[in-house]
């Protein structure tokens, strides 16, 4: 079937190849068309004359007027360009159309595969979505895409694909699904909290109005939310108010558990700021962020590399995993999966290249 398909395929298009020759050569033979305005100015001399006969001009006005219209005329004639030469019969320029749509054809039947069967769709995606571990990003990017098109009540698909953004290094693409899903729940704090982190991840440590006014919804949701009441504290020393972003951390230490491992980081950042009254790394992003960071991404960062364990010839995969590492922050994760990768693809310069840019990703303190 597909087979036929393909050869009815290559004929039409020889067929149109030769057709649209055929016409091109028929103009050609016809030669350049000539200058309207030389008919004009023929015109206007009769005219001239029949004014003439009718006494409605003078003859001495007849005589001006024809020599003005006769010059014209000739000048006019002087700028007709001759018919272009044929150089080539109108035979051999048809055949030469035709030959590019069959050679494909006849190159297809000789290394493709016509008699394979066909691959729809929508078996495809249903491959995609029954066992996603055993696909890359953009096969997952589409079940996920797919399943919140049947669910369209439902945040946790975009919430989901915008996980996989992120570990892919698309923070628009992740901001995008985040706004989706909060459209479909605007009261979770789940969501709003991810994309204020997103929009600060953006931009560069800065918690900017847009992301402060996301993390005071927020708190409005769950008043003891971390995540808000650090960026929030974050935003106010950075707009001045080192008084008041001191105070919110120091709420916010106090509340978290002893054997949390935010703790230790947040300690740093409020004796850093007690210190100097400045942020301790300008225009990044403190330690105490990266306890912060979703659990459902590092579900993916994992899955991502069980897979890779289970799979490992792919090159993409090793360059997503060793760029999800350097955006964790994880170096020793990083460079284990780097070494490993480079051992993979010796000899491939494409490939060494993609890893080394992958490894210079900006990390969550830079």
């Amino acid at each position: 079937m597909m087979s036929l398909f393909w050869i009815v395929a290559a004929l039409i298009a020889a067929a149109a190849a030769a057709l649209v020759m055929a016409r091109a050569a028929r103009g050609a033979s016809a030669g350049m068309p000539a200058d309207p305005s030389v008919g004009v100015y023929r015109r206007a001399l009769r005219e001239i004359d029949e004014l003439a006969d009718r006494e409605l001009i003078a003859a001495d006005e007849r005589l001006t007027a024809r020599a003005e219209a006769g010059r014209r005329l000739l000048t006019a004639a002087a700028r007709v360009e001759p018919a272009p030469a044929r150089s080539s019969p109108r035979a051999v320029l048809i055949a030469l159309a035709s030959v590019g749509p069959l050679a494909a054809l006849g190159l297809y039947l000789a290394i493709g595969s016509p008699g394979a069967a066909d691959q729809p769709f929508a078996a495809r995606l249903a491959q995609w979505r029954a066992k996603p571990q055993d696909f890359q990003a953009p096969q997952l990017a589409a079940a996920l895409r797919s399943v919140a098109a049947q669910r369209p009540y439902d945040p946790e698909p975009q919430r989901r694909l915008a996980e996989l953004d992120m570990v892919l290094g698309d923070a628009d693409g992740a901001v995008h699904a985040l706004r989706k899903a909060i459209a479909i729940a605007p009261g979770r704090a789940d969501l709003l909290a991810p994309l204020g982190e997103i929009l600060v991840l953006k931009g560069q440590g800065v918690v900017s109005p847009e992301a402060q006014a996301i993390f005071r919804r927020v708190l409005a949701v769950d008043p003891a939310s971390p995540t808000a009441r650090y960026y929030l504290g974050r935003g106010a020393i950075e707009g001045g108010d080192a008084t008041g972003g001191l105070a919110l951390w120091r709420s916010l230490l106090a509340d978290l558990p002893q054997n949390d491992p935010r703790r230790s980081g947040l300690a740093g950042d409020i004796a850093a700021v007690e210190t100097t009254g400045r942020l301790p790394v300008a225009g990044g992003l403190a330690p105490s962020q990266q306890a912060a960071m979703s659990g459902a991404i590092r579900g993916m960062v994992d899955g991502l590399a069980a897979r890779l364990k289970a799979h490992p010839d792919d090159p993409d995969g090793w360059v997503r995993l060793v760029r999800a590492y350097a955006v964790l922050g994880e170096t020793a994760e990083r460079d284990a999966a780097l070494a490993q990768a480079r051992r993979l693809y010796v000899g491939r310069p494409e490939i060494a290249a993609q890893l080394a840019a992958a490894v210079r990703a900006p990390g969550p303190a830079e």
